[in-house]
């Protein structure tokens, strides 16, 4: 895209050309629009019959709002203040020829700058000239790209209502069809979804949701429904049993795409405030959440998987049912294989488990808890460190001679003390010296710190 450098003012300071910079060619703002240089395809139609709005229209729209909402839109480079790199709403142009943001230039000339921010040449005149004629191309340029876009906007919305009405009478192909059309326009516009929400399409999708769903219809339904937002009512009529027990079938045996749809659904569930927490305490679910979580070649699908685990963990009657299905061995051997936010989400569900007994029982017997909590001690954050210390502290408390004797082979000694002398929150710092002083209890001053390979100036 061309660059636009000012080639000479007027005295009232409105833009008469601009050095395109081929060829030396001088062209006049409204041709370089109609040429399409300032891009956008056919150009704007400044004032007529090559574009699609009026100046006279144009007027009438807020240049700030469009500038908003047209945000993720390519501007061209002349639009642009080269001090905020925003586009400019009240160009004003310096002596030197070159244009700004009137605030951003009149603040560079408030911290004591007399000076041309692009080219740092010193000003011999510090006044500022509005550039009314970029300003009305700039406001013509996004009234232009706004009301295409409102005009797709209302397309979009009259296809969903179209495609939601056919798929009250839709059968068989014909409904699947249907789906994956509607599953596009939701999945591509904003506005789409609102449009389906606000025509009760959700409670036209819930329908289609039963015993007898196919996956086929299934998992199309689901990939809609977890991109909108659903409300009280919504969320009620998609908890009921036979919904959910097919959003299990799914999340076990469908697609990868299907099993992390129905995850995030089913978390989106959650949320509400009556959620019943029988309706996810099925075994089948549990295990297929694991699966997710172990495939490492499917990250999203590993951090919904977590996500939802979490959630689970909430409710503390359903915590020993995680424990049952081996939850606590498999994800503490993941642990080091996790990235950052995973490693979070895994340690949160742990400590969690940790609070009931069968949950410290299995950190306890799995060989791979203390080593993998030590190494994890500072590594992360500091909210991974305070969850590691608190795993560490239910275990060595359930077997503090056993225990304490592999953190100390471990290295947490070490570990501990780092916490105590570089972190700033009191409660890592309290946690850590109970830890360690339950740690070295078994143990004499010397033996403990051969023990540790501490020196004596850290004893």
């Amino acid at each position: 895209m061309a660059v636009y450098q000012s080639n000479r003012l007027r005295k009232d300071g409105a833009l008469m050309g601009l050095d395109v910079g081929v060829g030396g060619q001088v062209l006049d703002l409204e041709t370089a629009v109609k040429d399409g240089i300032l891009g956008g395809g056919g150009g704007i139609g400044v004032g007529g019959g090559c574009g699609l709005i009026s100046t006279a229209a144009a007027e009438k729209l807020d240049l700030k709002k469009m500038i908003e909402e047209l945000e993720a839109v390519e501007v061209p480079s002349v639009f642009i203040c080269p001090i905020s790199l925003d586009p400019m709403r009240d160009p004003v142009t310096l002596c030197t020829g070159q244009t700004y943001e009137r605030s951003n230039i009149l603040k560079w000339f408030s911290m004591g700058h007399y000076t041309c921010p692009t080219t740092m040449q010193e000003l011999w005149d510090d006044s500022v000239t509005p550039n009314a004629t970029l300003q009305q191309l700039i406001h013509t340029w996004f009234a232009t790209k706004y009301s295409a876009m409102k005009k797709r906007s209302q397309d979009v919305q009259g296809r969903a209502i179209e495609v939601l009405e056919i798929l009250k009478k839709a059968k068989g192909q014909s409904r699947i069809e249907a789906l994956k059309e509607l599953r596009q326009l939701a999945a591509a516009h904003s506005t789409a979804r609102k449009s389906l929400v606000d025509n009760g399409g959700v409670g036209s999708l819930s329908s289609l949701l039963g015993p007898f769903t196919t996956h086929a219809v299934g998992s199309e339904v689901i990939a809609i429904l977890v991109s909108l937002d659903l409300d009280y009512s919504g969320k009620t009529n998609l908890t009921q049993p036979a919904k959910i027990s097919l959003m299990v079938d799914m999340l076990n045996e469908g697609s990868i795409e299907t099993r992390i749809n129905c995850t995030r659904l089913i978390e989106m569930l959650m949320e509400g405030k009556d959620f019943v927490s029988e309706n996810v305490s099925s075994l089948s679910l549990l295990v297929g959440l694991l699966k997710l979580v172990k495939n490492e070649r499917h990250p999203n699908g590993v951090i919904a998987g977590l996500r939802l685990l979490k959630a689970i963990c909430s409710h503390e009657s359903l915590r020993a049912s995680i424990v049952s299905i081996g939850a606590v061995s498999q994800l503490v051997e993941l642990l080091p294989g996790f990235k950052a936010d995973c490693i979070e989400l895994a340690l949160h569900i742990l400590e969690v488990l940790s609070t009931v007994p069968e949950g410290r029982l299995a950190l306890k017997e799995c060989a791979k808890t203390i080593p993998n909590m030590v190494k994890l001690l500072m590594k992360v954050s500091e909210s991974c460190t305070q969850l590691a210390l608190a795993i560490l502290w239910a275990v060595c408390k359930l077997a503090p001679e056993e225990c304490g004797a592999l953190a100390v082979e471990a290295g947490l000694a070490a570990k501990l003390l780092l916490v105590i002398q570089s972190c700033y929150n009191p409660v890592l710092k309290q946690r850590s010296a109970e830890l360690l002083k339950l740690c070295s209890s078994n143990y004499t001053a010397t033996n403990f710190i051969s023990k540790c390979k501490l020196t004596t100036t850290i004893q």
